[in-house]
């Protein structure tokens, strides 16, 4: 399978994904032109996985969680993953 053109299921809905697929940022209000490709993905899995919802965010909206397990998150994800793993300050 290539990374250009496929198709995901995200919440119940069959959508077209890749880095040709030409599409706008997700965040309410954005209208910066992205792809759907993996560079702009929240978490790790198209379609999404356990801590990214698997819409696509420009640079502006997608944040480094700091785990390359996790991958980059849009501003709801990480704010939800930065609540559930504390970064411990006496490290």
């Amino acid at each position: 399978m290539g990374y250009a053109h496929y198709t995901i299921n995200r919440n119940g809905q069959k959508i077209e994904a890749g880095y040709a697929v030409e599409a706008v940022c997700e965040q309410d209000g954005c209208e910066e032109k992205i792809d759907r490709g993996l560079a702009y993905l929240c978490g790790q899995t198209p379609g999404g996985d356990q801590h990214g919802c698997g819409g696509y965010f420009c640079g502006a909206h997608h944040y480094m969680s700091g785990e390359e397990y996790v991958g980059d998150l849009c501003g709801e994800c990480i704010a939800t993953y930065r609540r559930e793993h504390p970064v411990d300050a006496s490290a």
